[in-house]
């Protein structure tokens, strides 16, 4: 790639770092091939992330956060109903993990690598998932649809249950048939549990 004039932020380095992945992959991709896909040095790139861990840090934590994102919208949703919000939700995060999974296989193959060498950023993203579950059904005891004396355990609980329909290590069930049907049974018998007691 040519060099450019426009200005180099992090966020550009974080996109070719990114592209750079999905051509090379985790083990060949080098800082350098960043910075030759950017048109800069790579002392240019280490200006703004001191090492290579930082950079490939940086990069997955960029990767969690498009879900997490998305996903703050329908706890955001307060004119709606907790259970409606909490379903959709959790139909949400599974849906955009078996995107990411089917839609750019080498790239979530990749992801799995680096998500595995930065236990950081999947602590705060999973702790950052099972705040916004919190957050719904914190909402949902407010109004009486649910019962769960902790809210955040609750959470918690539910998270761990629908593992199976989120926790990369099960992607290839994801579009096995039945899946879909795996996925509303869990979902149907966690509601029931909230209503009730948790």
């Amino acid at each position: 790639m040519a060099p450019t004039s426009e200005t180099l932020t992090a966020e550009r380095i974080l996109e070719a770092t990114e592209e750079v992945l999905r051509r090379h992959g985790p083990a060949k991709a080098t800082v350098v091939d960043v910075a030759r896909a950017l048109g800069v040095s790579h002392g240019s790139v280490y200006r703004h992330f001191r090492t290579k861990a930082a950079l490939r840090e940086a990069v997955t934590k960029r990767w969690l956060d498009r879900t997490s994102g998305q996903l703050s919208g329908i706890v955001a949703a307060d004119d709606r109903v907790p259970e409606d919000r909490l379903r959709d939700w959790l139909a949400a995060l599974f849906a955009a993990k078996r995107r990411k999974a089917g839609e750019d296989p080498e790239l979530f193959a990749t992801y799995m690598v680096l998500t595995d060498e930065n236990g950081t950023a999947v602590g705060e993203h999973i702790t950052d998932l099972e705040t916004q579950l919190t957050r719904i059904i914190q909402a949902g005891v407010e109004t009486g649809d649910f019962t769960a004396t902790d809210p955040e355990a609750s959470a918690r609980a539910v998270f761990q249950a629908t593992g199976r329909f989120h926790d990369p290590c099960y992607a290839r069930e994801w579009e096995e048939p039945g899946a879909e049907g795996d996925f509303t049974a869990v979902v149907d018998l966690l509601v029931q549990g909230l209503r009730r007691s948790f």
